[in-house]
């Protein structure tokens, strides 16, 4: 039987909408705090060249993502085409990617977790929608909800635990910080083999100071007097993007320092554009900022840098004992509902 996702009781609205233009139907519970009912009704679709599916759709700090249950299987129900189609915000459910929880590749690990992004591209890992599969992982079998889930994905195990208070800490793993590995051609000017504020020209002949890290996914970081005036968002993030200089293409983080334990950024998503909050990318401007001198690492074990996002803050410590990054932050349910797709 499939398990159904609970909160606890409250006023909720069902809503039902048509979108013409994908030949898709949606039936949706929005949800405030509420007991999340099975779908009762489904409108039927003119469509034979469709399917339906189930789906959850949660943000973390407004980077938001479906999530589907595909936990009896080791791969996604959807193509990356389905999946971009479903992210469509005008003519579909809308969101930043697609999540699925899959069975796992071994008894090492309890779930396996794969994304789409929202153009159909698949990054190796999302610091958001991991804590958002946890969450949806604890709301489908709330009465053997596990404290802590270890999830395999694309760029290794990461390990989110439930924290007491809601928020969600995630071991994210070490940074990576030999330029080959992030990947990007820049010039090593760092130990480790590592680029710290090398010099980039961008398509558009802009010169920027680019630090180069990996959280299993690339991250180009740049560290700018004022995030309103310093930059033009929508010209820089996507040159940056696509710049030869990362082969493998890259998300792209603007970072204002506040004070030695308060940073402010924007970041334009590989395969997503601009987004509220981006956790990898969190963590790696952390580690750059630590890396670069803008800010002290913090000796304490516990004691984190707080990172303000557009959607806001996360908490992020780079642990010194054992060079691991931990993310921390929140993840919500915004509501459920089914989705009817093309089968292509």
């Amino acid at each position: 039987m499939r398990s159904k996702l609970s909160l606890p009781s409250s006023a909720c609205l069902l809503i039902s909408c048509l979108l013409s233009n994908t030949h898709a139907w949606i039936t949706s519970t929005i949800t405030t705090n509420c007991m999340i009912p099975k779908t009762t009704r489904l409108l039927s679709s003119s469509n034979n060249n469709s399917n339906s599916i189930e789906i959850a759709k949660y943000e973390g700090l407004g980077n938001d993502f479906i999530l589907l249950d595909n936990r009896s299987q080791t791969k996604p129900s959807l193509t990356p085409t389905q999946s971009a189609k479903l992210c469509n915000r005008n003519f579909s459910v809308g969101a930043d990617g697609v999540i699925f929880a899959l069975a796992p590749p071994s008894d090492e690990y309890d779930f396996s977790m794969r994304i789409y992004n929202s153009d159909g591209s698949e990054p190796e890992m999302c610091g958001n929608g991991i804590r958002c599969l946890a969450a949806f992982l604890k709301d489908l079998d709330p009465d053997t909800a596990q404290k802590e889930y270890r999830i395999h994905t694309l760029a290794g195990p990461i390990l989110p635990v439930m924290n007491e208070d809601g928020s969600i800490t995630v071991d994210m793993g070490e940074p990576i910080l030999e330029a080959k590995e992030v990947p990007t051609t820049l010039e090593a000017n760092a130990p480790l083999g590592s680029v710290v504020e090398q010099s980039l020209v961008d398509k558009n002949g802009k010169e920027w100071k680019v630090s180069a890290v990996s959280m299993g996914n690339p991250h180009a970081i740049i560290f700018v007097e004022d995030l309103e005036s310093s930059i033009d968002f929508e010209m820089d993030g996507p040159a940056l993007e696509a710049d030869a200089s990362f082969p493998a293409k890259t998300n792209v983080e603007f970072v204002q320092v506040l004070s030695d334990t308060h940073l402010k950024m924007k970041v334009w998503e590989r395969g997503a554009g601009p987004t509220l909050a981006c956790g990898t990318g969190t963590c790696a401007l952390v580690v750059a900022a630590i890396r670069a001198g803008k800010i002290p690492r913090p000796h304490g074990e516990g004691e984190g840098v707080r990172v303000t996002l557009p959607g806001g803050d996360l908490i992020i410590e780079w642990r010194e004992s054992n060079n691991k990054v931990y993310m921390t932050g929140p993840a919500n349910l915004s509501f459920q509902g089914v989705a009817v797709t093309d089968k292509n």
